[in-house]
């Protein structure tokens, strides 16, 4: 496997892609990403306000057995006592999907705040998972019977189906219905809050600032080929041919995918005729 290009201040990314998905701590994840922007930041702050809303969520949800007590223990703790909320007013603020950034403000995406939700769920024993909503993000509690979905962006709220139902086709309305929502791994929620992080970069016309993130996440998930081919992408922006065809020759070892495999292949012939 290709080291990443860009130097990265510590070990944290390279720990973080050799963990098992299953052993990711999703709150202690993000938080490590977010200092690889914030050196001198003291994580200790950070790291005690986390136990403490598990302390409290203890405390609220201890005759909570139910899915649906859970989720209203959760709500009462993350979104009324501590505060956490969507940032429905700068929404694209790169901040949102900064950890750090999230806890000083109290605001966040939905991505980030249900990494809050699940993480706190977890560290007191409850099932609790990040579910992929198409242009969204919700958190499903408990696994087994009457489990509930909330959405950390609206408070904690809970999402029934005829809301489901409508965030679906909101999000999806000219493609296939969506009928069903997946868990996601601990690894595609980290995916997922850099991937908004370097969308609004490269929008704010920051692609250096883009390419430093998809070299995190080419880093945290080695095996995610889209990074690796955005990545890719940006280095001939840039003008690192050799930087390209090293993050083009990556993919060929990490998927089997067809339709990418001929991509790929085509790029690096197109690239070895033009050099």
């Amino acid at each position: 496997m290709n080291a990443p290009l860009l130097p990265l201040p510590d070990d944290d990314l390279t720990r973080l892609g050799l963990v098992e998905d299953g052993d990711l701590v999703l709150d202690e994840a993000a938080l490590a990403l977010a200092q690889l922007d914030h050196q001198a930041v003291d994580l200790t702050p950070y790291h005690d306000l986390l136990s403490e809303i598990a302390e409290q969520l203890e405390v609220t949800g201890m005759a909570a057995e139910r899915a649906a007590d859970q989720a209203s223990a959760l709500a009462a703790v993350l979104a009324d006592q501590f505060g956490f909320l969507g940032d429905d007013l700068t929404y694209d603020d790169p901040d949102n999907a900064d950890l750090i950034r999230v806890i000083d403000r109290r605001r966040g995406l939905p991505v980030s705040l249900a990494i809050l939700y699940v993480a706190a769920a977890r560290r007191i024993g409850w099932q609790a998972q990040v579910l992929d909503v198409p242009g969204h993000v919700l958190v499903l509690i408990g696994m087994d019977e009457a489990p509930v979905i909330v959405d950390p962006f609206a408070g904690g709220a809970r999402v029934g189906a005829e809301r489901l139902a409508a965030l679906l086709q909101t999000h999806a309305p000219t493609h296939e219905p969506v009928t069903q929502v997946a868990a996601m791994p601990n690894r595609a929620v980290l995916i997922r809050l850099l991937q908004n992080q370097a969308t609004r970069a490269e929008q704010a016309g920051h692609g250096r600032r883009a390419l430093t993130l998809f070299a995190r996440m080419t880093a945290v998930a080695p095996e995610y080929a889209h990074a690796w081919w955005q990545r890719a992408r940006l280095l001939l922006v840039d003008g690192d041919v050799a930087g390209a065809r090293s993050s083009l020759g990556t993919i060929l070892e990490v998927t089997r995918d067809p339709e990418l495999r001929a991509q790929v292949s085509d790029l690096l012939e197109k690239l070895a005729a033009s050099s």
